[in-house]
């Protein structure tokens, strides 16, 4: 498991960004609130998710530890996947 990733934001979308991490780019998936606490083409980090499911490997990331934590308690409720 990932736990975060810190690295220079390289591309904003609007579901994610990519963060260059030593060379590596990782397409994290991120909320609107951790979107408006980002900035392109400066360091970042992400405190994150691996969602694995048998077609994908995903990475939701968070810039404050509170909303991480608020994401773990909705997904354990059942019927609550990471992307709502």
């Amino acid at each position: 498991m990932i736990g975060f990733l810190r690295g220079k934001v390289v591309q904003l979308l609007a579901t994610c960004c990519l963060l260059d991490v030593n060379g590596v780019g990782y397409r994290v998936y991120i909320s609107d609130v951790t979107r408006r606490d980002l900035r392109l083409n400066e360091e970042a980090l992400v405190y994150t998710h691996m969602s694995v499911r048998e077609d994908a490997i995903q990475l939701y990331g968070f810039a404050k530890q509170d909303e991480f934590n608020i994401f773990q308690l909705l997904i354990a409720v059942s019927g609550i996947g990471p992307k709502v």
